[in-house]
Parts: C-alpha cells; sequence; structure tokens
C-alpha cells in the first residue's frame, strides 16, 4: 500500500501544479480512512484523476508554439547568460533600458526553457494598454493567434484559453488573484516588468512573493527594471543575480542653462527658460523636441507663448493624460518640419515618443504625494530625482545622437535625491491594508515591502478603513479583525470609499445609481476639454450640470448615453461622442466596470433598485464613503472647514462653485497652490451623525436641570475628527453621568420646587415650607428655616439610589408610598431652628384694611431687592379707590423702628434733641398707637409737645430710610399677575391711568357709555357706579366728556376728574342746544367795548368772544346751583341759562374789554429801549401778565376773577409809576416775590396732575398776586389779609402724596 501512494505521488509531481495540490490534499486523507475498500475506491479515482491530468499535460507539450527571437534586439545578446540565471537561480533581475526587447524576449526565454507547461508564465505590466500591446506583440512573433498560446487578462477582459503558456495582466489582475490562489499554483513563473517604477501595486507583490518563495519552491520569479537601482531588488530576494542588458542609445550631450542664468535676472521664468532653448536648439540640425513639464497649466501657458513666436516649419503638441486618445495619437503620426511636444512624466517611461532629437528638461514634475498633516492626496509640483531625469534625457538617444537641456545647474542637479520615492511612500494604504487582511497576510507592519511604509501613513491606512466602518480592534491581543463590511469591500474591485457607497446604497434603495457613480469616480472623467474648445465643451456639457450636486451630474450623463445608445447605431453613437466632446473608450470602460461592479454586487446578494431614487437616498450612500471629506461654510466667502482642521475650496469646474452651499461633501481633496474640493454636493449635517456613529466625539457642557423635561438636560456638541456637526443640541444627561443627574433632581426639583408634580406629600411639604418661611420674612430673620442642605440631605437619605429624574422618581414612588405614605413628609419642627413667638398677626397682618377694601399684604426679606419688606397687593379695577393716607405708617411690627430711622435720619442740629432715638419713638407710639393723619405731621407735632423743639417739614429725609420700611405696592390683574411695581403709588396711579380707566370701562355696562351725543338723551347719569367684582367693589365715576361738536358719557377713576369733566361736558351740551349771543353781543356792547375786544393778541376776536360765551355759560351754572344729573334738572338749566346767557356775556365782554385795553397800554410802557436796571422788573412784569392774560384765560380764570385781574393791571400800572422813582424798593419786593413763587412752583410739582386742579390749590396762585398788590400797590388794597407766612401756610395745610 505503501509503495502504491509513493508511486502516486510520483505521477502527481508531473501534473499541472494546481492539479498536483488537489490530488495531494485527497492522498493525505486517504491515511485517515480505515475501510479498505474505501481506501481503494479513493486510490482508483485519484489514479483516474491522474491520467486525466497526464493528458492535459502531453496535450499542452504538443501546443508548445515554436520560438523564434529576432536579431537585432540587444537582449539576444545576453541570451545565454540569461538563460543559465533563470535555470540555476530561483530569482534573477534582468536590468536594461527601455528599448532592449526584455518585455517581449523575457517569455519566450522561459519557454524555451520549458517553463509554462505545469503552471503559466505571469508576465505583469503596470498598464492596460501595455499587457494587451505585449502580448500582442509575443503572439505576432510566436506566429500563434492571440488568445492560445499567448493571452492577456484585464479588468474585464479576459483572453485567455486552456493551451495558453504566457499570460500578460496587469499587476493588479495577479493582486486580486491572491483571494482565491494564495500560493499561485496556476503559474510556475511570474515576471515582474518596469518594476522600477515601484508602484503600489508591484512593491505589494513583490513582498508577497518573498513570503511565497520558500513555500514554492518550484515558482521562477523574473523581475525586470530599467537601470535605476536595481541593487535594491537584488538585496530584496537575498543577493538575487542581476543581469545587464543595454539598450540601443546614441550619445546625448548635456547642457545645464539656469532659468536665471549668469545674468540674475530674478524676473525671468520658467517660459523663458524654454524659448531660450528652443531657440539654441533651433541652431542645430533638425529634429523633434521633447519639453517636459510639470502640469498641464503649465503646458498650456508654455503652448501659448511658443504659438507668439510663429516658429516656422513647426508643430506644437501638448502630451498629457487627460488628453482624448485621439489627440495623444498625434505624436505616433507622420509629419513634415519640425514639432516640438510638450509632455509631462507620462513620456518618461509609459510612452516613447518616436523620432525624439532634443529633450528640454524644466527639472519639475507633479507627483502624488500623501499628506500625513491633511490627510489628503496632493499633487504637489516638485524637482525631480536623478534616476528621472536621466530617463528625461534618454529620450533623445533612441534615433540618432541628441541634446538635452536642462533648465537647472549642474549643481542643483548633483544635489537632488538619487530616485523618485516609490508610491508605497507617499500614498494612503487602506486599500493595500485591506487586502491583505483580506488575503491573512497578518499585520502590515511585518510584511517584507522592499521599503517600510512610514507608519504616520499606515495609521492613516488604518483610520481610513477604521473611517468606513471596515476593520475594528476586536481581538483579545489588540489587532484589527475585517468587519463584515470590510469583508464585503475586499471582494469589490473599487476603491474602499467607493465600495463602502455601494454597501450603503442597499438600505437607502439607490445601488444602481451609487454604482453608477462610483464607476465614473474610478476611471477619468469621459467628458473632455481640449485646448482648442474649451468654451464649446463647457457649453455641450452644461447639459449635465445639477446645481446641487456635480455627482448627479454623472447620473444626468448616464442616461443621456443609454438613451442614445438606443435610439442610435454603434457609428452613429461614436459620431455623436464625437461632437458632443464625449471619450467614447472611456465611456465603454465606465459601462464596463458598471457590468462588472453589476456582477458583483448580485453575488453578494444585493438588490439592484428598478425605481429612481432620491436625492437624500444617493447622497447619504456617497457620504457613507466621504465621511472625511465633508465640510461647512467659513467666514471667507468661498472658504470651507474640514476634518482635522483642514480648509478648502471647491474646484471651479464644480457646479457649486459660484454659490457655495453652508455644508458640501466632496470625492476628493487634492492639494496643488490650493487645497481642492473636487466633485462636490450639497448635504444635510444630520445626515452625518447616523453614518459616522464609530467615528464622532460627543462633548457635554452646562448640565442644568430642565422644569420641562424634568430631567437633567445638557447641551451635546458631536465632532467628527474635529469638525463640529451638531453644537448646542439639549439631551438627557442621566445615562452619562447618573449620580450628578439624582444631586440636580434632588436639589431643584425637591428642594427648590422647580418641578411639575402632583404629588401629595410634596404639596404637604410646600404649604408647610410657606408657613415657616413666611416667619422668616415678617421677622426679618433668615435663621428660622433649616438651609437647603437639610432637605437634601432629608430627601437624600430615603430615595432610591435610581432616581435620577421625575420620571425615574415617579416610578420608585409609586411602589415605595404603598409601604411607607409618609416617608418624604416634612414635619414643622424639622424646618425650623428657633422658635418664633413675637411674629403675630397683630404685628404683621396678612391684609391692610382701608374702609372697605381688604388689600393683601406679603413679606419679603431680600435686602437689595426691588420689593424688600411689605407689599401691598392692589387689583387694577381698585386702584381709583386705594388712599395713600396711612400707608406712611406701616404695618404695626415694622412701625417703631420705623420712627427710629426717622428720628436717626434728622439732621445733627435737630437728631441731638432725641436722644436716644428708641425711646422717643416708644413715647411716641404710645401717645399715638394707632394712625392718626399722616405721620410726619404727628411727629412733628408730638416731637415738638415733648421737647418744645420745631422741625421743618423739608428736614425729613423720606428718601434716605432703609427700602424695607417703605411700602411697596403692587399692582395686579384679575390673575393675580403683576402689572407694575412702585413705592410710589401717586406715580402708580399716573403710569396706570389709562389702564385703569380701560378696565373700568370693561367691568361696568356697556350701555352706560355712549359717544357723539348732542342732547340730553341718556335720562338720569348716575354720579357713581358700582359693581361687585370677585370680592372687591369696584367703584366708577360716569361724566359727560367734552368732544367739541359733541359729548360723550365716559367712566372716570376719581370724583374729582369726574366733577372736572363733568363741567366741560355740560357746558359743551348747553352750547349745543342754545342760540349763540354773538348777534346780541354786536347790538348791545358799546363802540368802545368792541374796540377794545380788538386788542385782543392771541387769535381772532371770534374765538375770544366764545371764551366770554363758554364763562358766561360756567357762570349760570354756578348760579343755578352747580352741576345736574338728571334729566329734569338739566331741561330747567338750559331754560334758565337760555334766558340769561346774552346779557351776562355783555356783561363778561365789558371786563374783558377793560382788561385787554389796560393790558396793551402796560405792554406798550414794556416795549423799545429799555434801561438795564429796569430789565428785571420789566421781565417780572411780562411774566406776571402771561399768567393772567393768555389764549382762553376768560373761561379758565373764571368770571370770579375778572374783576380782581382789573385791579391786578392797576397794581401793574401803579408799580410802573414807583419803580422810576425807587427802583431799589422795587427789586426788594420783586425778590420777596420770587422766593415765595419758587417755593409755590416746587410745592406745586409735587402735587399730582389731577390735584392742582383743586379750587384750594389754585387760591394759592390768586394770593401770591394778592401779595403783589400788596407789595406794588397797596392803596388798591387786598380781599384778605395777605402776607409771605399766609401763603405758606396754606401750601402746608394742603396734603401733599407721602414721600
Amino acid at each position: 500500500m505503501k509503495s502504491d501512494l509513493t508511486a502516486l505521488y510520483a505521477d502527481i509531481d508531473q501534473l499541472l501544479l494546481r492539479d498536483q495540490l488537489l490530488l495531494r490534499k485527497r492522498l493525505a486523507g486517504i491515511k485517515k480512512i480505515k475501510n479498505e475498500k474505501s481506501r481503494q475506491s479513493i486510490i482508483e479515482l485519484v489514479k483516474t484523476d491522474i491520467v486525466t491530468g497526464q493528458k492535459k499535460i502531453a496535450n499542452r507539450q504538443r501546443a508548445r508554439p515554436t520560438i523564434i527571437y529576432p536579431d537585432n534586439l540587444p537582449v539576444i545578446e545576453k541570451k545565454q547568460a540569461i538563460y543559465q540565471a533563470i535555470r540555476d537561480h530561483q530569482v534573477v533581475i534582468i536590468a536594461g533600458e527601455t528599448g532592449s526587447g526584455k518585455t517581449t524576449q523575457l517569455p519566450k526565454i522561459c519557454l524555451e526553457l520549458g517553463r509554462g507547461v505545469k503552471g503559466l508564465i505571469g508576465h505583469t505590466q503596470p498598464r492596460r494598454l501595455a499587457a494587451r500591446s505585449v502580448a500582442n506583440r509575443i503572439a505576432e512573433e510566436l506566429n500563434v493567434p492571440l488568445g492560445s498560446a499567448v493571452g492577456y487578462k484585464v479588468r474585464f477582459n479576459d483572453q485567455i484559453g486552456d493551451n495558453t503558456f504566457i499570460k500578460l495582466m496587469t499587476d493588479g489582475i495577479l493582486l486580486a488573484e491572491l483571494h482565491n490562489d494564495k500560493l499561485l499554483l496556476q503559474y510556475d513563473t511570474i515576471i515582474i516588468d518596469e518594476a522600477h517604477e515601484r508602484s503600489l501595486n508591484i512593491d505589494f507583490i513583490l513582498g508577497y512573493l518573498r513570503q511565497l518563495l520558500p513555500k514554492r519552491p518550484d515558482l521562477k520569479v523574473i523581475i525586470t527594471s530599467a537601470t535605476i537601482d536595481p541593487e535594491r531588488f537584488s538585496q530584496h530576494f537575498a543577493r538575487a543575480p542581476i543581469v545587464e542588458v543595454s539598450g540601443r542609445t546614441y550619445p546625448v550631450e548635456v547642457r545645464y542653462r539656469p532659468i536665471i542664468g549668469e545674468s540674475n535676472d530674478s524676473s525671468r521664468d520658467q517660459i523663458d527658460g524654454i524659448i531660450d532653448a528652443v531657440d539654441e536648439l533651433s541652431q542645430q540640425a533638425i529634429g523633434d523636441i521633447l519639453i517636459f513639464m510639470s502640469g498641464e497649466r503649465e503646458i498650456r501657458d508654455t503652448a501659448e507663448a511658443l504659438n507668439k513666436l510663429n516658429l516656422k516649419h513647426t508643430e506644437i503638441l501638448p502630451l498629457f493624460a487627460r488628453l482624448s486618445n485621439n489627440e495623444q495619437n498625434r505624436i505616433f503620426q507622420s509629419h513634415s518640419g519640425r514639432r516640438i511636444v510638450l509632455a509631462t512624466n507620462v513620456a518618461e517611461t509609459s510612452l516613447t515618443v518616436p523620432g525624439i532629437k532634443y529633450v528640454i528638461d524644466t527639472g519639475y514634475v507633479r507627483i502624488s504625494r500623501y499628506s500625513y498633516r491633511t490627510k489628503v492626496q496632493r499633487l504637489p509640483i516638485e524637482p525631480i530625482s536623478q534616476a528621472s531625469a536621466e530617463q528625461r534625457k534618454g529620450r533623445c538617444g533612441r534615433v540618432s545622437a541628441g541634446i538635452c537641456i536642462r533648465l537647472y545647474s549642474e549643481e542643483d542637479f548633483l544635489a537632488r535625491p538619487m530616485y523618485t520615492d516609490p508610491e508605497i511612500l507617499r500614498t494612503n494604504l487602506a486599500s493595500v491594508i485591506l487586502q491583505m487582511m483580506a488575503v491573512g497576510l497578518g499585520d502590515i507592519n511585518q510584511f517584507p515591502f522592499i521599503e517600510m511604509p512610514d507608519k504616520r501613513n499606515i495609521q492613516d491606512g488604518i483610520r481610513l478603513l477604521e473611517e468606513l466602518n471596515a476593520i475594528a480592534n476586536k481581538s483579545v491581543n489588540g489587532d484589527y479583525q475585517l468587519t463584515q463590511i470590510g469583508r464585503q469591500l475586499a471582494q469589490l474591485p473599487l476603491d474602499p470609499r467607493l465600495g463602502r457607497m455601494i454597501l450603503e446604497a442597499r438600505k437607502h434603495g439607490c445601488v444602481r445609481e451609487i454604482m453608477v457613480i462610483s464607476s465614473a469616480l474610478s476611471i477619468q472623467d469621459p467628458r473632455e476639454r481640449p485646448l482648442d474648445k474649451q468654451q464649446i465643451a463647457d457649453e455641450k456639457h452644461h447639459r449635465f450640470i445639477d446645481k446641487g450636486s456635480d455627482f448627479l451630474a454623472y447620473l444626468n450623463l448616464w442616461d443621456f448615453v443609454k438613451q442614445q445608445q438606443t435610439i442610435l447605431s454603434n457609428a452613429q453613437f461614436r459620431k455623436q461622442c464625437k461632437q458632443e466632446l464625449l471619450n467614447f473608450m472611456r465611456l465603454r470602460e465606465w459601462q464596463d466596470i458598471y457590468s462588472q461592479l453589476r456582477q458583483v454586487v448580485k453575488e453578494l446578494g444585493i438588490a439592484i433598485n428598478s425605481e429612481p431614487a432620491d436625492y437624500q437616498a444617493i447622497h447619504i450612500s456617497l457620504l457613507a464613503g466621504l465621511l472625511s471629506h465633508i465640510g461647512q461654510k467659513g467666514t471667507d466667502k468661498a472658504d470651507f472647514l474640514g476634518v482635522r482642521n483642514a480648509r478648502f475650496m471647491i474646484f471651479p469646474a464644480s457646479g457649486l462653485f459660484k454659490k457655495p452651499p453652508k455644508w458640501v461633501m466632496v470625492a476628493e481633496l487634492v492639494e496643488t497652490n490650493k487645497l481642492w474640493a473636487r466633485i462636490a454636493a450639497i448635504i444635510e449635517p444630520d445626515w452625518v451623525e447616523p453614518l459616522a456613529g464609530h467615528l464622532v466625539k460627543y462633548h457635554y457642557s452646562e448640565p442644568h436641570w430642565s422644569k420641562k423635561q424634568g430631567a437633567v438636560m445638557a447641551s451635546e456638541s458631536v465632532t467628527l475628527l474635529g469638525l463640529p456637526i451638531v453644537a448646542g443640541r439639549q439631551v438627557n444627561y442621566s445615562k452619562i453621568d447618573p449620580l450628578l443627574c439624582r444631586e440636580f433632581f434632588i436639589r431643584h426639583a425637591l428642594v427648590e420646587g422647580d418641578w411639575r408634580t402632583r404629588h401629595t406629600f410634596y404639596q404637604q411639604n410646600l404649604t408647610l415650607l410657606a408657613e415657616v418661611e413666611e416667619l422668616e420674612h415678617k421677622s426679618r430673620r433668615r435663621d428660622i428655616v433649616v438651609d437647603d442642605d437639610a432637605l437634601f440631605d432629608f430627601y437624600e437619605q430615603r430615595i432610591g439610589s435610581q432616581v435620577v429624574s421625575s420620571r425615574h422618581f415617579d416610578r420608585w414612588w409609586r411602589q415605595v408610598s404603598k409601604v411607607q405614605p409618609d416617608l418624604l413628609t416634612f414635619n414643622k419642627d424639622m424646618l425650623m431652628r428657633e422658635t418664633t413667638n413675637n411674629v403675630t398677626l397683630a404685628e404683621y397682618p396678612n391684609y391692610w384694611q382701608q374702609e372697605a377694601l381688604k388689600l393683601p399684604l406679603t413679606y419679603q426679606f431680600e435686602p437689595g431687592s426691588a420689593a424688600d419688606g411689605v407689599t401691598v397687593h392692589i387689583p387694577l379695577s381698585l386702584l381709583n379707590q386705594v388712599k395713600e393716607e396711612g400707608f406712611d405708617w406701616q404695618i404695626p411690627g415694622l412701625r417703631e423702628e420705623l420712627i427710629i430711622a426717622l428720628i436717626k435720619s434728622l439732621p445733627k442740629s435737630l437728631r441731638r434733641n432725641f436722644v436716644p432715638a428708641p425711646n422717643y419713638a416708644q413715647a411716641f407710639l404710645q401717645r399715638l398707637p394707632t394712625p392718626q393723619g399722616k405721620l410726619l405731621d404727628c411727629l412733628t407735632r408730638e416731637l415738638r409737645l415733648m421737647t418744645g423743639v420745631s422741625i421743618d417739614a423739608d428736614a425729613w429725609p423720606w428718601d434716605q430710610l432703609p427700602s424695607h420700611l417703605k411700602m411697596t405696592y403692587r399692582i395686579v390683574d384679575e390673575n393675580n399677575q403683576t402689572i407694575a411695581e412702585s413705592r410710589d403709588l401717586t406715580a402708580l396711579k399716573i403710569q396706570l391711568k389709562q389702564q385703569v380707566q380701560q378696565t373700568l370701562s370693561a367691568v361696568i355696562n356697556n350701555s352706560i357709555e355712549q359717544s357723539g351725543l348732542d342732547i340730553w338723551s341718556f335720562g338720569d347719569l348716575p354720579q357713581l357706579y358700582e359693581q361687585k367684582r370677585g370680592s372687591y367693589l369696584v367703584k366708577a365715576y360716569p361724566a359727560l366728556v367734552d368732544e367739541k361738536n359733541s359729548v360723550a358719557i365716559r367712566m372716570f377713576e376719581t370724583q374729582l376728574e369726574q366733577q372736572q369733566a363733568m363741567r366741560k361736558g355740560l357746558r359743551r351740551l348747553l352750547l349745543l342746544n342754545i342760540p349763540s349771543p354773538i348777534k346780541y353781543l354786536h347790538e348791545k356792547l358799546p363802540n368802545k367795548s368792541k374796540l377794545g375786544l380788538y386788542f385782543n393778541p392771541f387769535g381772532k376776536v371770534l374765538e375770544l368772544i366764545d371764551d366770554c360765551i363758554s364763562c358766561g355759560v360756567d357762570k349760570l351754572i354756578a348760579q343755578f346751583g352747580g352741576l345736574v344729573w338728571t334729566a329734569e334738572d338739566y331741561q330747567r338749566l338750559q331754560i334758565y341759562v337760555r334766558a340769561e346767557l346774552n346779557d351776562v356775556v355783555v356783561e363778561i365782554a365789558k371786563q374783558v374789554e377793560i382788561i385787554l385795553t389796560r393790558a396793551f397800554a402796560i405792554n406798550k410802557r414794556l416795549r423799545g429801549r429799555v434801561d438795564i436796571h429796569l430789565a428785571l422788573p420789566f421781565s417780572d412784569i411780562k411774566t406776571q401778565l402771561s399768567g393772567l392774560i393768555f389764549k382762553g384765560f376768560v373761561t379758565s380764570h373764571g368770571w370770579q376773577k375778572l374783576a380782581d385781574i382789573i385791579r391786578y393791571l392797576n397794581a401793574i400800572e401803579r408799580r410802573l409809576e414807583k419803580l422810576v422813582i425807587d427802583p431799589n424798593r422795587d427789586r426788594a419786593h420783586m425778590v420777596r416775590i420770587e422766593h415765595i413763587k419758587q417755593q409755590w412752583q416746587n410745592w406745586l410739582a409735587r402735587l399730582p396732575i389731577v390735584q392742582r386742579q383743586l379750587p384750594e390749590v389754585q387760591a394759592i396762585y390768586w394770593m401770591i398776586e394778592e401779595l403783589r398788590v400788596s407789595l406794588f400797590a397797596q392803596q388798591l388794597g387786598t380781599l384778605y389779609p395777605i402776607s409771605d407766612k399766609r401763603i405758606l401756610q396754606a401750601m402746608t395745610q394742603i396734603s401733599l402724596p407721602s414721600e
């Protein structure tokens, strides 16, 4: 049995490598089978499979093509050395310049060695075009059809058959095959071509092969490279042999021409240097020139400058990757004259430009480089390495001797790095890490790269995968593992970001749209924009633009293409693409990628939507792969703040460039002169957080109790990689810090009462606490009620630890209250520190009684606050009934303190007579135990009786008293809400007068108030209206109101206002209903009086006559008996006035004529030039006249005062006569008048406006006029004895409002 297995193993060694692995596994399994019959059965099956495998090998041996080598290739000269090296070594390095033939001849040498039979000769190329073209070339040389002995495989295109020996492919294809063939058993030889390019794929493959070779000793690896550092590859593979192969070259002269040059002209730029170099080469033999430049913009600028030179017989062509195939192919077309090709580094190794004799090297290149700082792939312009400079120089030594002009110095060249950094050192490694983890290659830090990437870049790659939620740190030892999303991403042939978009799209029903967009992002933009047709291209492509999203422009283009393909033939469609400036090949590639994605997506079981998706679904799916590519509009007009504090601008070609949105998502960030965002779309920040739950960080600030929520709330800010996406969101804080929330709940809800609850225990606690606190406010002490900490401790010791909010408390208390209903109930003893026996209702009443009014009192012990002390609450509807009397005495409990404070506030000269003040205060209160009149008047009188010391009224500084000793008046509405508050009741009445009027009107029967009345048609008018309003009796005083052409009935707050309004309203109603006495006045008034009326200095004579008529009506009303309130009395009054008015008005007019004539004469004497000694007296007389005679003075002063005014005018005439004789005496009298008048004006200003109209108040003015008569014209006599003292006494007898 053992010998049979040994023979089988020997036979297996001659089969295809794949078959060998399978059959060896089956033979290994036979040893575990104990049943002999079963073992034999399996051995027979293995033998059958071996025979089948041997036939395959035989067929392949017969299918080997005849090998033919061309004679003119340098590699053929080294064929034997290469042959022996491959035969004798597992790894061989072939170094040779482009054109040596190594790419096409090495596979044939391997085939000649017998390779390619048990496995394929795999041959990788960096680019798809190279893979196809090399396969074609080898097939032609071997004289076999493509797809038979020689085939190729690139993305979405497979030309491999059963008898294929040589397989051309991109290095990306070989990497993809590692997923299903980790040992690469389909190959017995692998050729890695153009390894010097050191692309990411190449470095990864070389590292993988190094790990694989010990497991596959039969595998041959051949690495081809330009002569750029082949020793590095040799060292990587344990000093593998290097075979040097020379290329076909001619000598090249190098000339260094720095742009600034010896002249040190700093104004020269790169274009100047290129033009000079072209001029220099124009002196040489004719030949094409290849100019290496860093980018498209530089190429365009230089082409424009060269075209302006109008060089004869010269064609100028650009060459860069974004050009269409047709434009690129122009360099291969034959031409006459000279051609200047302006190219990027695409012409260094990737593409050989034929016929080049001269090279101009600017020394710069735009190279992709990952920025660790900004976490984006940059495209900076950098000086090229020495190796790249040599490659550029080598472009001109192919057809004949050439010249290479370098626009930099030789010193600069020697100072540059020897080689260009490999891609793995300057790119994001996310895709590499993802594939390594999917293949199971372990930690990237342990992977044998030729050059280990920067650890920061590795970390950034891991971060990107974390951003995409592709990996998670789940293992015990801290290693990253693929998530479900990561495993699915590894199966998608796309950049991880794009793959993540597709996986998210299935949740939102937009897989089709995302596949279209992600496919578009994987290729070069199919919309072409030739240099000479940029405007036309923009116009053609404008139809695809979406103002909100550049991504949707791809969908618009896709739909357009699909529509055109359904109605046009293939040829017609190609033609239309050319007209629309769309690249047909890229469109086809786009559709190929989409088809491949569609197939992969179906294999993953992802449903593809048939209905169109909306904007939000599409862009949320895109956002899943672009979480670190979002930005918020900055302060600058076009500037955006992105993650990790990056700042970028939307690329000008974007549809969003002209009107940047507040939030944006972009497909890529590329750094050139600025950080540009390409392919942008508007997003909502609300979309970000649900996708980025594994990335966002939550920050909490300002935790606070919320009465509305019944919980502790905090301000939550959410940041995505440093970018704020949510600011100031209010969230429940209980899960974040339950201990703090418990404390907040007890302190704010239970202790401070800031919550909404109906729990019985709590209402009882509040009531009891309010009672105890009221004692503190009344006694003005802070040592009665226990502090909040004691209440906190009470609750904290009893409430369950799980209670952190109102909701938690309700649930807890529902259970606990059934067993311990009084657990949380206060008792009065626990709330009080000391007893307060002195705080009684008699001393500190709860209500203020004023006649029939009972007004609530509240107490507040808050020194410094507006309402500190005692506050009386007055309903607005009762404000008109509340008098000031009594409030100045304060409540009994504060009265003694008030008296003491008043005595101590006196000036020292007075205060020392009442020491000690408390004794005098007690004595005062014993003499007057209850309020009687005004407090200050009583206190002044009693202190004078006790000590004999008189205190002037102005000596009491009421304003300096402590605030709590003065009553606060709080006006409230029907809902007990504060309307206004002050310590001045009179000021409140004035301030709220209109509101009181409106309130009275609202509560009184609307039928009483009327307007537009011209006759007494409303029956009797009540002098007082009363209505019950809640617990109060609302009083209002109706009266007629003069409205010029009619009268109205209105309500007034006070009887005084009622009387004043009624007098004017009644007068107006009478005037509307009796004939005018003007005609009678004209007949009966003497001519002299008529003429005198024309001395009226205040308007028209008719207005003066109307004033006289109004005065006459007032006189008749008074003679009739005063105001009338019934319809019957009014009718009698109207008859009386009609009968008597004419004669009364004539008499009044005669008096007015005298007054005006005398005033005219006096004013005449006051005019003209005045002696300086008479200026003040004259001014005083003018002021006196203006108070006596003014527009409307007749009615205003009344008929009673007309005769007195005549006397006062006579007194002025006498004064003027005496003034000339003795001006000093006049001045002395005037000083006395001015002094008393000043005191009168100050006193009057302190009176309420309504009170100023009282007769006793107005009488003070006439007393001053009588004093003038007694001083300046004593011989005329006065109505009554008059003096300064009598006037002051009269003012004192009229009550002023409390200070």
